[in-house]
């Protein structure tokens, strides 16, 4: 196989990335490698559960990028990884690991994936996904309360503090990077027909490249 297509995705927390990377995912026909950058929070064992909860994890220093990096570059080259698993309750990273093989496609998705140079000099194609805040404030909630274990009081606490803040300092500037812009996620169906299209081709393109 030859080398991948790598895509960066990215948006404020809450704008619709998983939709549009369940999309692209589709367009891939399924071999896509996904990335998500949550999943690469470094570790912080030496601090007591009360700083963890109150740590700023909006901002580049919070991610493990060395590794995260590592990674990206081994799909690359056509070996597979072990990426770490996040417990988003605990604020740790859990001991299990997903094992991702590589794919024709690989998908970086989170937040800050398009602020950081070494990571978007290696990407292929770079996606921003944009929303409204109020709307991504109400999925945000939404998604720390059913899926994360957080609680109403807190979500609201770290969005005023950190997650707003650091959307205006470095995700939202981070948009001047894109090649494509994305308003309204996965419900921008034209957006969504031209990047499935394209993605379809590449991952084709791809298949038929000898190894």
């Amino acid at each position: 196989m030859s080398a991948p297509f790598l895509i960066g995705l990215a948006g404020g927390t809450g704008s619709g990335k998983t939709t549009v990377g369940d999309v692209l995912v589709r367009a891939a026909a399924g071999q896509a490698a996904v990335i998500p950058q949550d999943a690469y929070y470094k570790d912080q064992p030496e601090k007591p559960f009360a700083e963890r909860e109150v740590t700023n994890y909006d901002e580049p220093a919070a991610f493990d990028l060395p590794l995260l990096l590592q990674h990206v570059d081994a799909l690359k080259a056509g070996r597979p990884v072990d990426r770490p698993v996040y417990d988003f309750a605990q604020h740790r990273r859990a001991d299990t690991t997903v094992t991702l093989a590589p794919a024709p496609v690989v998908l970086i998705e989170g937040i800050l994936v398009l602020h950081e140079p070494a990571l978007r000099a290696r990407m292929d194609l770079k996606v921003f996904v944009d929303a409204p805040p109020d709307e991504r404030f109400i999925r945000r909630m939404q998604r720390d309360v059913r899926e994360r274990g957080r609680t109403p009081d807190s979500v609201i606490e770290q969005y005023r503090t950190t997650v707003k803040p650091m959307h205006d300092l470095f995700v939202q500037p981070s948009k001047q990077h894109a090649d494509l812009i994305v308003p309204e996620g996965g419900q921008n169906t034209a957006a969504m027909a031209v990047l499935t299209a394209f993605v379809e081709r590449q991952r084709a393109e791809r298949e038929a490249r000898p190894a």
